[in-house]
Parts: C-alpha cells; sequence; structure tokens
C-alpha cells in the first residue's frame, strides 16, 4: 500500500489552502457564528484520553450547548447511559472537539477548545429540563470558531428525505446486542425502550 509520510507530500497533493478557509476562522464567537450555534439542537463532541479518541452526539430541544459569553460555552451532560467516556477524558486531557449540525442546513460549525468538568450546582440548577438539572456540565473556553464547508452534506444529500436508507432493514439496538451476546434478550430490550428512553430523557 502507498502511503503519505510526510506534510511535504500532503502539500504537493492539495496545494495552497484558499484565502476563504483561514479568514472564516476566528478565536470567538462572531454574531454570526452565535447565530449558528443558537439554530443548532444538536452537536457532535470529540475528546481525547490515554485509551484513545471518543466522540458522542448531544442534543436538546431548540438549543443544545448554552452560549455564557463569546468565549465561553456551556454543555449539560443529559442523562445517558452512564459510561461517560467524554467526562472521563476531559478530566484527565482537557482538548476538545465540537461539530454543530443545523437541519436543513449543508453548512456545519466546528470548535475547537478546552473543557471542564462542572459541578457548580448553581449553573447545574440553571441547566435543568424538566425541572432535573443535569449531573455535570462541560464548560468549553473557545480556542477557534470556523465554519465548515458544506460539500460532505451536500454529497451525503443528507437531508434530502428520498436518500434516506428503510430503516425496517437496519438492525435494531437489540439486535445488534443480541448479534454480540447470544442469550440476550433482545426483543424485550426493543419493546420496552421507548417508553425507557421517555421516562429518562433529562
Amino acid at each position: 500500500m502507498s502511503r503519505i509520510t510526510s506534510i511535504a507530500e500532503l502539500d504537493v497533493i492539495y496545494g495552497a489552502v484558499s484565502e476563504a478557509s483561514t479568514i472564516k476562522v476566528a478565536n470567538h464567537l462572531t454574531a454570526g457564528y452565535r447565530r449558528l450555534i443558537e439554530a443548532s439542537p444538536i452537536a457532535t463532541l470529540a475528546t481525547v484520553g490515554p485509551e484513545g479518541l471518543d466522540c458522542s452526539p448531544r442534543g436538546d430541544p431548540g438549543q443544545v450547548m448554552v452560549i455564557e459569553d463569546d468565549k465561553t460555552l456551556i454543555l449539560p451532560d443529559r442523562r445517558g447511559n452512564n459510561r461517560i467516556d467524554s467526562l472521563r477524558n476531559i478530566v484527565r486531557d482537557d482538548r476538545v472537539a465540537l461539530l454543530f449540525f443545523i437541519p436543513g442546513s449543508n453548512s456545519t460549525l466546528r470548535i475547537n477548545g478546552r473543557a471542564v468538568v462542572s459541578i457548580e450546582p448553581e449553573l447545574l440548577s440553571r441547566l435543568a429540563m424538566d425541572g432535573k438539572p443535569p449531573r455535570t456540565a462541560i464548560v468549553i473556553t473557545i480556542g477557534e470558531v470556523y465554519f465548515q464547508c458544506a460539500r460532505a452534506l451536500m454529497r451525503a444529500s443528507l437531508w434530502d428525505p428520498g436518500s434516506w436508507p428503510d430503516l425496517a432493514t437496519l438492525p435494531s439496538p437489540g439486535d445488534l446486542m443480541q448479534e454480540l451476546k447470544r442469550d440476550f434478550d433482545g426483543e424485550s430490550y426493543d419493546a420496552q425502550w421507548p417508553e425507557r428512553a421517555k421516562a429518562s430523557l433529562w
């Protein structure tokens, strides 16, 4: 297999960076970047730790991230499966990356920064949803922010229902776990999941 082994080789293949790719980068939220975050109900959070990398989706109704100021974002850590891979990583290596999606838009927003895990009571109370505060909050200091080229989502036709797969043909969570552990009752898990999720969103 032929492979690239140096930055110089990459530069020869891809050439110079365009002006548009550099002037869009800021170290704080501009008015436009703030508006994109306000329109985003879902983002992915990437972290790194001694065991490796982790990337997970985060979502909330309307706006996934609280904008504290032009350099600070707050992400409530809502209920999940308690693996807390992202939190384990952050307390040992504070580097994080975010990718925001806006329904119907092919533009995405990227943020690289540093994070801490907060248990400040007043902050958690402020982030409560349906009367239930998160157990922790991730406070992110922005290092750089910029919008991402729309080509990937355009190629994927992400928002075009005509390009979506038939969900009935995909394995369910119960199917996936039963494939890994044959005596797991995947059918019961799938049947109980909708009510369990509804009761544990927050």
